[in-house]
């Protein structure tokens, strides 16, 4: 206890240095889980995914980040068994980001997309179970979120595949796709607003102090779905097709439509992701800080600062600016070839996917959510259009990356006792 109150300010500097690290190493690789699909299809470039997920993602992170960092902080290990040695505790969450990040760094740095939330949860359960006991992790959680990562991309996967199985059969098949896809896509923008709204109302804006019931959520959801549907119509007015009216032309001219269709969707996956991955950062740093100012007591639950959410959301915008074009480029173009339709259905899978695990606190992979949603479009157009050899590349990336989280954890924590003890 002495050290937590003689040394309290400098092990929330150091949470706050090494979150924003973490930080910087979601926004660097993870933010390709958000805007990969949008630049692979070529609705947008580079720079404009980087402008709209810097909007977007600080966003979410910000006003709907808070939900999900209860359950990464207190949901892992049991407050109990820590109660006694809330320096160890402390030394872990350190650990635990210091290690997240420099995995992030490494795997950026080579182009692997890997998951943020692997990283982070590897991280505290290595230490907590090497570092302090096994009656530490609360094994129970663990396997929840673990089974989170096979249920996540399953259920991304059905409901993209379903989506663009839905824009094949009511606007590429029909006789003139061009006219349809004018007709439907602004109803696709509305459900993109209303998926958005339903779950920022009804969740991620409590610790603003905004309580909803779920009617007064559906209303005004509702209400800003045909808001947004209303400017998605006038974009989507201003686009003439080719006069030509051969096929290729015409799906082409379709495409067109749903570039606009992709810049919605986008800015709903950067907010999504910035809701959810924000906790991966903030959780620990939130942890820490709630040690430090309880004076040693390990609490069950505490409130998350509006300044843990913005370090956060800071740097998230900053690891996306200074080294996240790396993946963007190549995440959207790997697993199958996509266009804009196709593009729209695996991000308004992939982001409806997220924003609902974000609302009741399940820390999924955004990672695995878009991987997911991305081969049950490429199942859509026949298993013939998947690039198997990075699936393959990805899944491998995905195993070593929760046991490197966890190796790493467990040497900084050593090396944190070390020092202090």
């Amino acid at each position: 206890m002495e050290l937590i109150a003689d040394q309290g300010h400098i092990f929330i500097i150091l949470a706050c240095i090494f979150g924003v690290f973490m930080a910087w190493g979601i926004g660097a690789n993870d933010v390709a889980n958000a805007m990969g699909t949008s630049v692979g299809s070529k609705a947008i470039t580079i720079k404009q995914a980087v402008f709209i997920a810097i909007v977007f993602e600080f966003a979410g992170a910000f006003f709907a980040g808070g939900e999900v960092t209860e359950t990464i902080r207190k949901g892992i290990i049991d407050p109990a068994v820590m109660s006694g040695h809330p320096e160890l505790f402390v030394f872990g969450m350190l650990a635990s980001l210091l290690a997240a990040g420099t995995w992030l760094l490494i795997a950026s740095y080579a182009g692997w997309p890997v998951s943020t939330t692997h990283s982070i949860v590897g991280a505290i359960v290595g230490f907590a179970a090497v570092g302090i006991s096994m009656d530490a992790v609360e094994w129970g959680k663990v396997g929840n979120i673990a089974a989170s990562w096979v249920v996540s991309p399953v259920i991304a996967g059905s409901i993209s595949y379903v989506l663009y199985k839905s824009v094949k059969h009511f606007i590429h098949d029909t006789q003139d796709p061009f006219a349809q896809s004018k007709r439907l896509v602004p109803f696709y923008i509305m459900l993109v607003g209303f998926v958005i709204s339903m779950v920022t109302l009804l969740k991620g804006l409590k610790h603003l102090g905004l309580k909803l019931d779920f009617t007064d959520a559906i209303w005004i959801s509702l209400l800003i779905g045909v808001a947004v549907m209303a400017i998605g119509r006038f974009f989507v007015g201003r686009i003439h097709a080719d006069p030509e009216l051969t096929e290729e032309v015409h799906l082409a001219n379709v495409e067109k439509v749903f570039a606009v269709l992709m810049i919605f969707t986008a800015c709903a996956m950067a907010f999504a992701h910035g809701s959810n991955d924000v906790a991966n950062a903030i959780g620990p740093v939130a942890a820490v800080y709630s040690v430090v100012s309880h004076s040693g007591e390990i609490t069950a639950k505490a409130a998350v600062p509006m300044w843990i959410l913005l370090v956060g959301a800071l740097g998230i915008v900053v690891g996306l600016v200074t080294f996240g074009h790396r993946v963007i480029a190549t995440v959207g173009s790997g697993i199958t070839e996509l266009t804009p339709s196709r593009g729209f259905a695996a991000t308004l899978a992939a982001a409806t996917t997220v924003v609902v695990a974000s609302g009741t606190g399940l820390p999924i992979s955004t990672t695995h959510v878009l991987v997911g949603a991305i081969l049950g479009v490429g199942l859509a157009m026949g298993t013939d259009a998947l690039n198997y050899r990075k699936i393959g590349s990805i899944f491998v990336s995905w195993l070593v990356t929760l046991p490197a989280g966890a190796l790493l954890s467990i040497i900084f924590f050593f090396i944190f006792r070390a020092i202090w003890l």
